[in-house]
């Protein structure tokens, strides 16, 4: 399979694979998100003996006898036997004093609850070995929080990571390489539901429609990724019924906290932050402030950042029982169709854009360059309505408003001047204005604006 993306972060761990002398690299990130697959592709590159070990959730030995084998393999030794972990680790340490070794240990964490102090032994070896022994060690895995665990100050490890790379879900434009066969708009609705998963984006079939895919692939049942989601949260989290009622609550559009709260039915406020908190570490939920009042608790919101667990909560989970007595085209029909092309799909165009916007400022190609961009939260002093902008940038000069729009009909002159118009009448005084449209316009922007076609978002 070709391997796409991910470009920054190959560049990184070559650089350090690649340095002389011992170096410790820190991969991790949530479960598919293609941390094996990365170091795979970089490893490929690489001379010298390669031992990328696959840490077992079984006791030490096992493992031992695991990595032993590999060791066997690689150096075309005799089987090796070793009594312990640390044993096994130090021969490898010393072994690089001579010879080129890169070791990685995949799903570390599965090893350090195999093994008591397992981040003590390798502190240890690091610290006696580290000016002498050239060997590369890649330690990755999926549970952030216990990886995240080994920078803390009072953690062995502390102050020997070399590189730390925490592997984020691919932006849409990474994604969109997955699937290049695809129309703009088609790659905006492929986007909308598979998010920037590689492995989910991987098993999309180029010969079928967007709906077809939809419809093989998680809307079915059956389908390859039903239970994708759920299998997910029953590893990381134990109260099932919280998180699902969380779930369903922000995926049918509450996202204020109190509104949560309320639509949700969990027990107590307390076990509803407790649950926000973790599905914010588990990247699946994040919290969004006001750019123009960052510290305002009420007007904060939480929204749904996996794709797939966005589209799995808003329409399969909530109709599981209707889906399960219906044809599948059917259940698209009446409980996906209308909603997933008025309402999801623009609203994931949304966030798209807002990749899109932080693209070029990373390149430089905002001129200037702004410092923030999110919501902007506004109280009416006409209608006395509070509302949100849900695209503005903040540069040196002041604000910039950015609407997107996911429509079948070119955006107008007339529309254009009735959307600035509207957010003057709220107060908020922009230097210039910008619109995002999916299919074009039917005028020309003054020096006040900034007109974006869908195909300058794939360029």
């Amino acid at each position: 399979m070709e391997f796409y993306g991910r470009e920054e972060e190959t560049r990184k761990i070559s650089r350090v694979l690649r340095k002389s002398g011992f170096q410790t690299l820190l991969i991790y990130g949530r479960r598919r998100v293609g941390k094996s697959e990365l170091i795979r592709h970089c490893l490929q590159k690489e001379s010298g003996y390669v031992l990328n070990y696959e840490c077992k959730q079984t006791a030490e030995m096992n493992n031992v006898e695991g990595l032993s084998m590999l060791i066997s393999e690689q150096f075309h030794f005799p089987e090796l036997k070793y009594n312990s972990i640390e044993s096994l680790l130090k021969d490898l340490f010393v072994r690089a004093q001579k010879e080129r070794i890169i070791l990685v240990l995949d799903e570390y964490p599965y090893l350090k609850t195999a093994v008591k102090g397992m981040d003590s032994i390798l502190q240890s070896l690091i610290d006696q070995y580290k000016d002498s022994s050239s060997l590369k060690l890649i330690l990755c895995g999926s549970y952030v929080e216990t990886m995240k665990s080994l920078l803390m100050r009072e953690n062995p490890l502390y102050g020997r990571i070399d590189l730390i790379i925490d592997l984020k879900p691919m932006d849409y434009y990474e994604s969109a390489l997955f699937y290049h066969d695809y129309s703009n708009e088609d790659k905006v609705r492929l986007y909308s539901v598979f998010g920037g998963i590689p492995y989910y984006s991987s098993r999309i079939d180029s010969s079928l429609s967007v709906r077809e895919n939809i419809q093989e692939l998680i809307s079915s049942p059956g389908a390859r990724l039903e239970n994708e989601i759920p299998m997910y949260l029953k590893g990381e989290i134990s109260k099932m019924t919280n998180t699902n009622e969380v779930f369903e609550a922000l995926a049918r559009g509450y996202h204020r906290y109190n509104d949560i709260l309320s639509q949700s039915h969990v027990s107590s406020g307390p076990t509803l932050v407790d649950t926000l908190e973790k599905l914010i570490r588990m990247e699946l939920v994040e919290k969004q402030s006001p750019i123009n009042d960052p510290d305002n608790r009420k007007k904060s919101g939480y929204y749904i950042c996996d794709q797939l667990s966005l589209f799995y909560f808003r329409y399969i989970f909530r109709y599981l029982s209707q889906r399960n007595i219906m044809d599948e085209d059917t259940f698209f029909d009446r409980y996906i169709e209308e909603d997933f092309n008025s309402q999801y799909v623009p609203r994931a165009f949304e966030n798209i854009c807002r990749q899109y916007l932080i693209r070029l400022n990373r390149k430089g190609k905002i001129n200037p360059v702004f410092d923030r961009i999110g919501k902007y939260c506004y109280d009416g002093p006409v209608n006395r309505k509070n509302g949100e902008f849900d695209i503005v940038t903040e540069d040196p000069v002041g604000f910039i408003f950015y609407e997107a729009k996911f429509r079948r009909t070119p955006l107008s002159l007339s529309k254009i001047r009735e959307e600035i118009e509207q957010v003057k009448s709220t107060g908020l005084n922009c230097y210039r204005y910008g619109f995002i449209s999916s299919s074009g316009f039917d005028c020309e922007p003054d020096e006040h604006m900034i007109f974006i076609k869908l195909d300058d978002l794939f360029q």
